[in-house]
């Protein structure tokens, strides 16, 4: 182990929960959120389907925040950072510990995964789920973790987006259509935007430390103006899917307006907590869009 101190006492339950990040947890509540609109708009939405996918998404959102947790602390890469508190980079609590938490909820995710592809009858989708857990295990995990590569966001985009909207209306449908495609790559935007605004924020840590997140390797300025980029495809894909389907999907954009005082502070310049904010809008907003592109399916 390299840079994290040694826990000094049992962790507790507020330790649990803020390590848990429950910040991003938005990031796993949108695309279920969205996808259920998709099914809805196809007049086949399924409440316990729902809670199903939710309950996956959830706990593999978690176990991802637990298993980054435990990988950047034994690295060391948390030992000086701004933001949440690191279980292991401050030695709330063992690494043994949170790797253990990581699994648990991964095992919650595969036994809630599988219920719901017997349920729907999708079986294929078993394969998909076992990606899922083995993409979030190596994002910062195992000896070449691929987050350190500048990857993060393509896992991000794929799997909080493109599966995670496109599976949840698939079990209900039943069969794969391009409106939930284009759902899929508005929620999977607004979900990278997340990433960029934490490795933002992150950018001079992660460069002494040597992790080479899309930041790192895009720098400030460029890393800045990638945020904006990713709120235009955003609002181009929300458009597509009103396009694909009613115009009252155009509600999705309710995310532009919350997310205008954080793009003026990305663009100017900001740092340390000013980000902290921006993060925390950024998901409020993925949020926001979701219900947004919901509640207008509804309608339409």
């Amino acid at each position: 182990m390299t840079g994290q101190p040694e826990a000094t006492h049992h962790p507790r339950f507020a330790d649990w929960v803020a390590g848990a990040r429950p910040r991003t947890l938005p990031a796993a509540l949108s695309p279920v959120l969205a996808g259920s609109g998709v099914a809805s708009f196809a007049r086949a939405f399924d409440l316990g389907m729902a809670l199903l996918a939710l309950l996956v998404a959830v706990a593999l959102q978690i176990g991802v925040n637990y298993a980054n947790d435990y990988s950047d602390g034994i690295r060391g890469t948390d030992a000086d950072r701004v933001g949440p508190m690191r279980l292991v980079g401050s030695g709330a609590a063992s690494p043994a510990a949170v790797k253990r938490a990581a699994f648990g909820c991964f095992a919650v995710a595969a036994v809630a995964g599988l219920v719901l592809c017997l349920w729907s009858g999708q079986y294929w989708l078993v394969l998909v789920g076992a990606a899922s857990v083995l993409a979030a295990w190596y994002y910062t995990g195992g000896r070449n973790p691929y987050g350190y590569r500048g990857l993060g966001e393509v896992f991000v985009f794929i799997f909080f987006g493109l599966v995670a909207v496109c599976g949840t209306a698939l079990v209900m449908q039943g069969r794969f259509s391009l409106l939930a495609l284009a759902v899929a790559c508005a929620i999977g935007f607004l979900a990278c935007a997340i990433l960029v605004a934490n490795n933002l924020r992150d950018i001079r840590g992660d460069l002494e430390s040597g992790k080479r997140t899309l930041a790192t390797r895009f720098g400030d300025r460029g890393t800045r103006w990638f945020y904006l980029g990713l709120l235009v495809a955003t609002a181009m894909a929300v458009a597509a899917a009103a396009w694909l389907s009613t115009p009252w999907a155009l509600l999705g954009l309710v995310f532009v307006p919350l997310l205008l005082p954080s793009t003026r502070i990305v663009l100017r310049g900001g740092v340390g907590p000013e980000l902290i904010a921006v993060l925390k809008a950024t998901g409020m907003a993925e949020l926001a869009c979701a219900a947004g592109l919901f509640v207008g399916f509804l309608l339409g």
